[in-house]
């Protein structure tokens, strides 16, 4: 696997050294038009929270409702206008906030904002490169994300509001133009907006695929290359294999809205008339929406376990437990992801055969996710553990990432899944195992990374303030929803007051909407303090974690092209911390065995028979040397 081509080392360094002293920058072509990969991975970062914000406000709402369903609040009224007549909020309203919260977070935050962030800003600095392959590609992919996002948001303000079919849109509501308000224009610019979004994730995928395998420094084999990036070059590969897909049943879904086609539509009635639809399928459109839906999820939480990886290794100043087993455990879910989509679908009528296959595959793909788990608590075990926000963030990642997967093994079963599926169970497994387990290897990686994106510490004492206040809130939201799903409570319902057997969860959904509301209120700290340090913080040293990957060894002041000279050459893996015999606990790629001599073990040699040789016969002077003074 090391012996991809790897750049023409020289010949980069030249042109590009060059390159970074012949121009000037206007403040449209480095803030607004930058090609440049760390400018590219702020507008993400910044979109991405600001997407984040909202999509916060929008749950906040519903959530009022459902913890108040008989209550008006004027003040909704104030706010939203027609969409909350008398102080509540209008049913068909509802399930547009719920569409659109779970759109902008599935997609908008945790796949452009958490990859478009740290794919960006890594990969060339983790690799050694001066910028992505294609810089332009980059900067398009951004807009094109931005321009998806301004669209989202847009549809709010059409005549009947947003989408409302659910963030799966499944047919007829999503095929039929009359089937409820958010079956209208807002359905249409959901469309638009997700082609596009699509297209941007695509350019990104590439050029983060393309980068990884060409643009690599001298001596950075992929056995050397950081965790964090081989998360970051499979979940491109996921991307550019299964959004396509979502853009094909996109496309069958916009003809059948518009063009009378019948891809997904088949004997419907519509207010006592038959409308003239035949020979379709709804099944169909699961089958091409969980085809992406399923990778998607692995899209979004394998960036923040690269993440975690990185952070957990650095903060328990010891070497990742078992490596090689990491990355094969990403390879397994990468290929896993691609035949579990069907467990989406246990309860449309699936032959109990094809049922049976899916739950083995679903299964099995937890043994790679129980391997990186466990490997994060072996790293973990017996280090010298610094408790910075981003190591509390990573452990954040790591318990949510438990507590989520043991109930996807419910839920993975059949049998079990058709009892569960449309209850409030699913909402609290997809929330703890993909929601707040990827929010928080994000806000680890921001807390990390905020010194190299910025050249400025964040305030610690804010961030363990956010930390706790989130981390306590997440689980008070979400863990009482197994109870209420087990309980048979069903997701997506307006309100709960008109069936008698579910009364009795009003007031636990008043807990779960007060804890929401603490944990938003928590956000606001985490707010205060990025953007405040932004421009405020306490200047950042060039390595302040004493890390050992290449990113700190470029200056606190951002350069076109990154390194002011040659780039360094690699000569280890990256997670040399501790080795006895160093007179520190952290041993940079960038250094050559030959100023270790005194740490460097055999293993170090694997793939260096040369320098081995040279180890050993170090080994054996010393040897001498003590049987001499003897």
């Amino acid at each position: 696997m090391s012996t991809l081509t790897v750049q023409d080392h020289a010949t980069v360094v030249h042109h590009d050294h060059d390159h970074g002293h012949h121009h000037k920058e206007s403040f449209l072509t480095k803030y607004i038009f930058s090609q440049d990969h760390k400018m590219i991975a702020r507008q993400f970062l910044i979109t991405g929270i600001i997407m984040a914000v909202i999509a916060m406000l929008l749950s906040i709402l519903f959530r009022i409702q459902l913890a108040y369903p008989e209550k008006a609040f004027p003040l909704l009224e104030t706010l939203l206008g027609r969409f909350a007549p008398g102080g509540r909020l209008d049913t068909n309203f509802y399930l547009s906030l719920v569409t659109i919260h779970g759109t902008i977070m599935v997609f908008f935050v945790l796949t452009a904002g958490l990859s478009g962030t740290f794919s960006n800003l890594l990969i060339p600095y983790q690799l050694g490169a001066r910028d992505m392959a294609s810089p332009f590609m980059n900067m398009l992919s951004y807009w094109l994300f931005f321009i998806a996002s301004v669209i989202m948001m847009a549809s709010f303000f059409t005549e009947k509001g947003p989408a409302g079919p659910g963030w799966t849109i499944y047919p007829p509501l999503s095929a039929l133009p009359k089937a409820m308000p958010g079956s209208g224009a807002g359905m249409n610019y959901w469309l638009v907006s997700m082609v596009l979004f699509v297209a941007s994730q695509l350019m990104g995928g590439i050029n983060y695929v393309s980068t990884i395998l060409n643009m690599r420094t001298k001596g950075m084999d992929l056995w050397k290359m950081p965790l964090t990036i081989w998360a970051f070059f499979l979940t491109a590969i996921l991307g550019v294999l299964a959004f396509p897909v979502l853009v094909a049943g996109v496309v069958l879904l916009i003809f059948d809205r518009s063009f009378g086609t019948s891809f997904y539509l088949s004997e419907i009635v519509v207010q006592g008339q038959q409308m003239p639809f035949e020979g379709g399928s709804p099944i169909l459109f699961q089958h091409l929406f969980w085809f992406l839906g399923h990778p998607e999820v692995y899209i979004v939480i394998m960036p923040a376990l690269g993440i975690s990886s990185e952070v957990i290794a650095t903060n328990a100043r010891k070497p990742i437990f078992g490596y090689h087993a990491m990355v094969y455990s990403l390879i397994g879910i990468t290929v896993l992801s691609f035949i579990v989509w069907g467990h989406h679908m246990f309860v449309t009528g699936m032959n109990p055969f094809l049922g049976g296959v899916f739950m083995i595959t679903t299964l099995i793909i937890a043994v790679p996710s129980a391997v990186k788990t466990f490997n994060y608590l072996a790293t973990l075990w017996r280090g010298n553990i610094r408790f910075t926000p981003a190591m509390l963030f990573a452990i954040g990642l790591v318990s949510f990432f438990i507590s989520g997967g043991l109930t996807g093994i419910f839920l993975g079963n059949a049998a079990l899944d058709i009892n569960l599926h449309d209850t409030y169970f699913v909402v609290a497994h997809f929330h703890l195992v993909m929601g707040s387990a990827a929010i928080f290897g994000m806000l680890a990686g921001v807390y990390h990374w905020f010194p190299k994106m910025f050249g400025r510490m964040m305030d610690e004492k804010l961030g363990y303030l956010h930390f706790w206040l989130t981390f306590i809130g997440a689980y008070l939201v979400f863990f009482p929803m197994h109870f209420m799903g087990l309980d048979g409570v069903p997701r997506r319902y307006y309100s709960f007051t008109e069936i008698e057997s579910l009364k009795q969860w009003v007031s636990v959904n008043t807990f779960i909407t007060w804890a929401a509301i603490m944990s938003a209120l928590a956000q606001v700290a985490f707010l205060f303090n990025f953007f405040y340090s932004i421009f405020f913080g306490k200047k950042a040293p060039q390595n302040p974690w004493n890390s050992t990957t290449l990113e700190w060894t470029t200056p606190v002041e951002h350069i076109h092209g990154n390194w002011p000279g040659e780039i360094p050459t690699v000569y280890r893996w990256p997670y040399d911390y501790s080795k006895p015999g160093h007179d520190e606990d952290f041993i940079p790629q960038t250094t050559p065995f030959s100023q270790t001599m005194s740490s460097n073990l055999p293993h170090d040699f694997e793939d260096n028979p040369v320098n081995l040789e040279s180890h050993k016969d170090w080994v054996n002077a010393q040897k001498s040397n003590e049987q001499e003074v003897k």
